[in-house]
Order: C-alpha cells, then structure tokens, then sequence
C-alpha cells in the first residue's frame, strides 16, 4: 500500500474534483456537455416514437399565412375562428403559443374614435350612429367576446434582459409572495414580459408562460413549471392548460417528509396539481417528455379550418394548441430530438406527458444521490485501482463503466429518474488514465531501476514481483539465510590450452549460458562468474521459504544438462566437459559490497566459502554434486548418499558431506539398495570394522563397477590396516588443501 500512496492521493484528489462539480460548488462545462449528450440519447432511446392522437396542433403554417393573411391575424378572423372551433368543432380546449400584445386598428376603429371625440362630435345624430357602428368595428372587443366562457389559455413571455419592457398584461400569480419563505429554492427569475391586452386576459380564464429554458448548448430540455417574477410565481402554458382541464385546481408544492432528511434540505419536488403530480427539478423546471420527433401530434392548419376542410371528428373533444412552424415566424428550437422542432409541440409534449404521468423526475436530492455514488464508487477506484495489473485494472474501469451506466438507464427505466452519468464515467476514465499514466512514466522508471540494479542477478520473474513493492528491497547489506551454489569446469587449464580463443570464448561462453539459464528459471540470484566458475544463491534478494530445495533440483538439473553440452562438445571435437557443483547452506551477509571503486550484489560468510570447498571436494569423491549437512536437512524430498565426514581447510569443525542422488519416487531400486549397503558399509568404516568394510567393499564394487567412491574407500582401508587411525577417531578426513 504504501509505494502506491502517491497513486491514490492523486485518484482522490480527482474524485473529490468530480465531487466538487456534482455538489455544484462549480460547473465544468465539458461535463455538464457530456451528461447533455447522454440524457438526450437516453431520451431517444426508450420515447415510445408514437402519434398522440388526444392533442392537435393548430398550425400557422406557411399555407395559412398565404390563404388567410401575414401574422398576426385581424381579431375578427381570430373571433370567428374560436366560434368555429368550439361551436362547430366542439373542441375540448385551446391553449395559445401567441401573444396577443397590441391593439388591432385594422378596420379603422381608431380613425372613428377620433372622429368622435373632435371632427364629428357635434354632427347631429353622429353619437347614435357611433355607439351602433363600433361595436362592429371593434376586432378586440369581437374576439374578447369569442374567448369569454371559453376553456381557453393565452400564452405570454417572460423576458430576463435587464432593460426588459412590461409589455400589455399579464395574469394573476398562481402563488403568491412568501409562499416560499424560509426555503432556499432556485426559481429562475425574469425582468419584464410580452403579455396580452387585459380584455383578453379578462376574459380567458387562464394564461401561462410559455417560456422553455434553454442550456448551455442551446437545446431544449426542459420548461420552468414556475417563473418567479417581482417575488411572486407564474405557472407555464402546459400547466395552465392541464389546470384548466381539471377545473382549476391549486398548485400546491410539494416536499419530501422532513423525518427522512437533513433539516437544512429545502428542495421543492413536485407540484401536486388535483389528483397529478408533477415533478420538478432544482429550477422548479420539468423535464420535457418528448415523444419522437416533430410531428408525434396531429398538425392541422389553420387555413384549413377557417375554410372548413377539416372533418369534424378530428377536433371533436380534442386538446389544441395554436402555434406556428412558418420559418419567418421564428417558433422553431433545438431539441434532443431534432435541431429544428416546433416551439408549439414542446407545450403539446408537456401536457400529454402530465396527463399521462410520464415525465421523468429529477429532485434535488439526486444531487446527493450522485454525490454519494461519485465517493463510493471513486474511492474504491482510487484505493483498488494503484494495486492492479494494467489488465485487471481494465477490466475493473470497463466493468465499473458497465454496471454504473446499467444502474442508471435502469434508474431512467424503471424509476423514472434523471441520473446524472458523465461525471461517473469521466471519473472513471480518468483514474484509469492516471494509473496507466503514472505506471507507464513513473513505475516503469522505478522497475527499470530494478531491473538495472537487480536485472544482472535476478531472473525476471523476480524483478516483477521485486518491482510491486520496491520499498522491500534494497541493496544494502543484511543478514539472511540463503543456499549458496559454486560450480566450476573440471580441468579447464588444459582444455583452454588445447582450444584456440575463438573456441575457447564459445566454449565457455555456451556453458555460462546453458547452466545461467537453469539457475534463473529456478528463481536463483547469479552473483557472478569467476573465470570458469558461477556463484549463485538463493534467499535473497527475494525471501524464499524454498530456497535449499531450489538450490538442489537446479544442481540436479545443471548436470543433467551437462550431458547435453558434452554431446554437442565432442561433436565439434573439443575436450571433455564435466563440472563439479557444491552446495551449502546458511545464514550470511548479502547485499552490495566491495570498493569505492567497484560493488557488487553478493553474498559473504563461513557457509559461501564452505560451498566453495565442496565444489573443490567434488574431484575428491568423483561425483558431480557435493552438498553440505545443513542443506541436506532442509530438503526432504531427495534421496541422499552420504560420502563422508570432513574438515575443510580453514574450518575446524567436521561435516557430512552428501551426493543427491535424485527426487524421491525416481530413483530404481537397485540403486537404493545400493545407497542402502553404502550407509552400512560406512558406518562398520568408522567403526574400523575392516573386514566387514572390504566383504561390502567387493559387494559394492560389483553392483556399480564405475564408482570411484568405492575404490577410494578401499584404499583407505588398506591404508588404515598398516597405519592404524588414532585414538579417538571417528572416520573424519582432513583437507589441507582448498
């Protein structure tokens, strides 16, 4: 853990940045785009892409504005088509996506009035005349009259420009100032309006705003369910309209009980509206619910109704709503669903998805909701992800990509949601980013240390495992208890006199090579070469629990392979090659010892140089592999032959000194019955039981002619019934020379 605490203070200082941008102490635009991008294609992936038959678009079309006149209409032509829509049509209800904000002069109404008011005033019966004629005249007055006892909706507009005009009217609030006291709610708030003349909001029973909120990327998501304006709060056209459907009834807020959360939280969650609930966002904003794209409600052009060719059936009981798509009329949005999408439609959207209760939630609380997944999921990230290889820790961010973006579409699905995503994904991506990052620059710098401090010695299996904990290893000088391997070239001044340098370097060059790779592949530290000789041991750098019993088999194996390079040696015509191998084991200094001028990663102690005295006694006794009593006792799996008991030069102490034979299960049971006759033969030898030693001697010698062992014994017998041992003596035999 603790050579990756850089790793992870990095992946949590990103987390608590990501953390920083969802609890909204600041806006990154890149991400806010990002869950833009991907709210909208959760959009289009689950609309159901269906007509709504229930509501029809009431279109000012470019036909209608050919047939009838340029927008806007005179209000006579607006009167008579509010008759013929609730009178011959019988329509359910209108909203209007217009504004009707000035006065209409166009059949010279106000030229009469100022006639009767200077020019005519006096003129006998002018008065009688007037009060007859205006009336008729009076387009507003007509259409004032048309909306009266009417279920229809005006619509206006909120402006939020600080030099905003207050333009004509606008309706009551649908609550009043301080409704919201003591609750830190974020209404979007406006300077001025486009309203309609008040004769018109007289008579409509309603009006509502028709206001969408725009993002930062220009698209439309979303409308402002309530606008607050001079403290007080406006409800938009879709609510007004579904208000109306349902006979007016309050909008009443609604908040979660306070039992289940913190006391500082205040958020406003949904409008309960009769027997509806909407909800709302932390903008007291409802996500629009599209359908598909334009076009997912019935359009009818007004046109088409002012000359009756519309079928009566078509409107009968139908919800209308009165906008334009006319390009020139400029009603035309970006939307999740298409770039140029009819303003009308986004309110025909609304109401059909409160009527059907399908719009989707996003309280305030999932800002809490995505906080929490953000620490959960980034600090197990953070702390798990320094500690992985490059493929688990791809396979952990993919997999952690997965399962966060299948919670939320099924967040989306089944609880009908809103379920910010990027910043779980980016955050993702970047602590993924990071690790491989800081791995490949920064970690891979570390393991190319190792490998230039430890690569020579170490094969590179160990190097990996060294490299994942590199604070573990060192290269300073410590004592440790390792198994010490010397192997030499029997009889090598003779064989590089008789080979040129050219053969000499191969020569030597392919045994250095053959037995350098069996000491690696057993996870052996190579500590040097000596002419003709290699020093290895194992237990260090790395610990290994095993490291007698590796030292053993890789003996074993280097003379296995031995046999192998004679054979490709005689074939070239080059001396005969044979080594000797002595093994030992013991606690020692190892570490990075020499000079000023040189070091070197090594091993020192009476155990390294007693292995260097067996590999000399190899020649001694004619076998290949001399191993020591501490070794020999470490490992339990191996069949031995004890040869002797000796003192080394240098040391005064006697050991027994063992041949490995082979693994146990291996060896033929004629050669343990062999090694079985040995151990019995040797012990009569130090008991000077000579005779019994020479009926062995010859019983031996005929079970294996070509053991020079039993030769050597012989001989010490012979010598032994002429010179008899000393008192005291218990069989050891004594070197005087290495």
């Amino acid at each position: 853990m603790k050579q990756h605490l850089v790793r992870i203070a990095i992946g949590l200082a990103i987390v608590l940045a990501f953390i920083g941008h969802a609890a909204q102490f600041y806006n990154v635009g890149l991400i806010t785009r990002l869950d833009n991008i991907i709210y909208d294609a959760r959009l289009r992936l689950t609309m159901p892409g269906t007509v709504d038959e229930r509501i029809v678009i009431l279109d000012i079309d470019e036909k209608s504005l050919q047939e009838v006149a340029r927008w806007p209409w005179p209000r006579d032509v607006m009167a008579r088509l509010m008759n013929k829509l609730f009178d011959d049509y019988q329509l359910a209800i209108v909203g209007f996506d217009v504004v009707f904000a000035e006065r209409d002069l166009s059949s010279g109404i106000g030229r009469l009035d100022e006639l009767a008011q200077k020019e005519l005033k006096q003129v006998a019966g002018f008065s009688e005349l007037y009060q007859q004629i205006r009336p008729q005249l009076d387009n507003d007055g007509l259409f004032a009259k048309a909306l009266k006892g009417r279920p229809i909706v005006l619509g206006y507009y909120l402006s939020s420009e600080k030099d905003a005009k207050r333009i004509a009217a606008i309706p009551d609030p649908v609550l009043p100032r301080g409704t919201f006291a003591g609750r830190k709610i974020r209404f979007t708030s406006w300077a001025g309006y486009g309203g309609n003349l008040p004769e018109f909001l007289k008579s409509a029973p309603a009006s509502g705003h028709f206001n969408p909120f725009v993002d930062d990327d220009g698209v439309v998501r979303r409308v402002p369910m309530l606008a607050e304006f001079d403290g007080q709060y406006y409800e938009a056209l879709s609510l007004a309209m579904v208000r109306t459907l349902l006979g007016f009834p309050k909008v009443e807020p609604g908040y979660p009980p306070e039992s289940f959360l913190h006391k500082g939280y205040s958020g406003l969650e949904w409008l309960k509206v009769g027997s509806l609930t909407i909800p709302v966002d932390e903008l007291v904003s409802t996500l629009i619910p599209y359908r598909g794209g334009k076009y997912s409600f019935p359009y009818i052009s007004l046109a088409d109704v002012l000359g009756d060719r519309v079928p009566r059936e078509k409107l009968k009981g139908k919800i209308a709503l009165v906008g334009t798509t006319a390009p020139g009329l400029q009603d035309l949005r970006a939307t999740p669903v298409d770039n140029v999408y009819p303003g009308v439609e986004i309110h025909a959207n609304l109401v059909a998805g409160m009527l059907d209760k399908t719009i989707k939630q996003k309280p305030p609380f999932m800002l809490g909701a995505e906080v929490l997944l953000l620490f959960i999921g980034g600090v197990t990230l953070a702390l798990v992800m320094p500690m992985l290889s490059p493929l688990f820790a791809s396979l952990v961010a993919l997999s952690g990509m997965v399962l966060v973006s299948g919670f939320n579409l099924a967040v989306w699905t089944y609880g009908d949601m809103v379920l910010p995503l990027a910043s779980s994904l980016l955050m993702t991506i970047m602590l993924f980013t990071v690790n491989m990052a800081y791995g490949y620059f920064v970690e891979a710098r570390s393991k190319r240390q190792f490998t230039d401090l430890f690569g020579q010695y170490v094969p590179p299996e160990l190097v990996d495992e060294m490299a994942k904990d590199p604070e573990k290893y060192t290269m300073e000088p410590k004592a440790a208890e390792l198994t010490i391997l010397f192997s030499d070239v029997r009889g090598f001044t003779s064989i590089s006199e008789a080979l040129s340098p050219e053969d000499l370097k191969e020569y030597i060059n392919d045994y250095l090579t053959s037995m350098s790779a069996i000491i690696r592949r057993n996870r052996g530290t190579l500590d040097k070469y000596i002419g003709d000789a290699i020093m290895a041991f194992w237990g260090a750098p790395v610990a290994d629990a095993e490291h007698a019993r590796q030292g053993v088999i890789t003996a074993l194996e280097m003379q296995k392979a031995c046999a192998e390079v004679r054979q490709r040696f005689r074939a070239r015509g080059w001396p005969e090659f044979n080594i000797g191998i002595g093994l030992n084991s013991g606690n020692v200094r190892v570490g990075d010892m020499g000079s000023k001028v040189r070091k070197a990663y090594t091993a020192m102690g009476d155990p390294v140089n007693l292995a260097s005295r067996l590999e000399g006694r190899t020649k001694t006794y004619s076998v290949g592999i001399l191993i020591g009593e501490v070794t020999k006792n470490l490992v339990k799996d191996v069949v031995w032959k004890e040869l002797d008991l000796i003192k080394v030069k240098g040391k005064d102490t006697a050991v027994h000194v063992f041949e490995p034979i082979g693994m146990e299960g291996k060896v033929e049971k004629k050669v343990l019955d062999e090694i079985r006759l040995w151990h019995q033969t040797l012990k009569a030898y130090r008991a000077q039981q000579w005779d019994q030693v020479e009926v062995s001697m010859i019983n031996l010698q005929r079970m294996n002619p070509q053991c020079a062992l039993y030769a050597l014994y012989a001989e010490r017998v012979a010598a032994f019934r002429h010179n008899a041992p000393p008192p005291g003596w218990v069989g050891v035999t004594a070197f005087d020379e290495k």
